[in-house]
């Protein structure tokens, strides 16, 4: 199960969803082709969503309604690399926190991508590999969205 961690009106939330192991064969073509689609845009083939879903001949709000719900599977005994987004309110040490709490749980941080705040709020991205952390990461998402100035975290990546 993984937990989805966010803030609604100033209250924390949590969003459960439960994940599933399924056999690639098994998947519908919808899946297939936005798998393929964001293949092309990670390895860089195609720059734009329009050009790599008209290339595997897929629609692309079929491709916005499911590119978040689906991963490749990874094999959990080795070392993953998990990506993590956070909205965080435009204030000075929010940053610097989220830095330190990741840090605490010996997570290693490999990139950060902070885009300029827009409208008081900064899209931040961290990528950190985790195979010393010493919490799981649902916990260190909890921790992490409970700090001041977190709005919303979630993982949009593992590799």
């Amino acid at each position: 199960m993984f937990i989805r961690h966010g803030r609604k009106g100033g209250k924390v939330h949590q969003e459960k969803a439960t994940f599933y192991l399924v056999r690639e064969e098994a998947l519908p073509e919808v899946l297939h082709k936005t798998i393929q689609v964001k293949d092309l845009l990670n390895r860089g083939v195609y720059t734009t969503v329009n050009e790599a879903v008209q290339k595997v001949g897929l629609s692309r709000a079929a491709y916005y309604k499911y590119r978040n719900y689906i991963f490749p599977f990874y094999d959990l005994s080795s070392g993953k690399i998990i990506t993590i987004n956070l909205l965080l309110d435009h204030k000075p040490g929010v940053l610097s926190q989220i830095l330190s709490r990741i840090a605490k749980s010996r997570g290693n941080i490999l990139t950060i991508n902070q885009g300029i705040p827009l409208q008081g709020v900064a899209n931040v991205s961290v990528s950190i590999e985790t195979h010393e952390m010493s919490e799981d990461i649902e916990s260190l998402l909890q921790a992490l969205n409970e700090l001041d100035g977190v709005q919303k975290t979630e993982i949009v990546g593992q590799g």
